[in-house]
Formats: structure tokens, C-alpha cells, sequence
């Protein structure tokens, strides 16, 4: 696709969809939005900026295979799981740790990512699949 308008708004678009998407992975587990959907936004925003530039554009703003971002998406969904079979919980109960500041992080977190990079990079394998090698201007 040879559009001048799409590359200039990919450009400019990119970094603020990737911006949304973490804002969403963020408050994801405590209001909507969460990993799925900031996989989702971001997967987007790199779809809007490599569907005038093809394959070889997405691969190299990914700076990583879509593969291995959905594997390690994965793995870290699943290791959120651990710390509850540790403490004698069912596999993927969410585990908190509380800062004396009233802070708190938990395995919600860890999971959220997972799922934020599996999207991610599930996502980015199909458009790049879609694209395929003849799609570059």
C-alpha cells in the first residue's frame, strides 16, 4: 500500500497507541482495559504504521520476533501462576504485596503483561503474515 497520508499517520500514531496501550495494561486490573485490550491498541498502532512500509518495517519497529513476544507473553502468564501454588493457593491466585506507603503490587500485574505481549505479538504475526514479503512500496 503506497499512501503517503497512512505513512505519516503510522508515524505519528505509533508512539501514542503505544503510550494508550500501557496507560491500559496499567489501570487494567483495577477498571476496563487491562492486557488484552492494550495488546490489542498497541498491535494497532504498529499495524497502522507498518501497512505502508510491509513486513520488513513491522519487524524492525517490533525489534524483536512476533513469535517470541507471544512466547514470552506466555511464559510470564503462566509464571504469574507460581507464587500461589508456594504459599498453598490454587494455580494463578493473585498475590499481593503491600509497601508500608500503602503501595501494592501483585501477580495481576505479572499476568496482565503476559497476556499484553501474547496479543501483542499474536497479533503482529498475522499482520506480518498478511503482509508477506511483497507488500513493501
Amino acid at each position: 500500500m503506497n499512501s503517503p497520508i497512512l505513512a505519516v499517520a503510522g508515524r505519528v500514531l505509533l508512539p501514542l497507541a503505544l503510550l494508550f496501550s500501557l496507560y491500559l495494561l496499567w489501570r487494567g486490573h483495577n477498571e476496563p482495559g487491562g492486557g488484552f485490550v492494550g495488546g490489542l491498541v498497541a498491535a494497532a498502532g504498529f499495524t497502522v504504521h507498518a501497512l505502508p512500509r510491509g513486513r520488513e518495517a513491522l519487524l524492525r519497529a517490533l525489534r524483536w520476533p512476533p513469535t517470541g513476544i507471544a512466547a514470552t507473553g506466555l511464559v510470564l502468564a503462566l509464571l504469574s501462576g507460581l507464587p500461589a501454588l508456594l504459599g498453598d493457593s490454587a494455580f494463578l491466585t493473585h498475590q499481593w504485596h503491600f509497601w508500608p506507603n500503602g503501595f501494592g503490587l501483585g501477580t495481576t500485574l505479572l499476568f496482565d503483561i503476559g497476556v499484553y505481549l501474547a496479543v501483542l505479538g499474536a497479533v503482529c504475526a498475522f499482520v506480518g503474515f498478511y503482509l508477506g514479503d511483497d507488500a513493501a512500496p
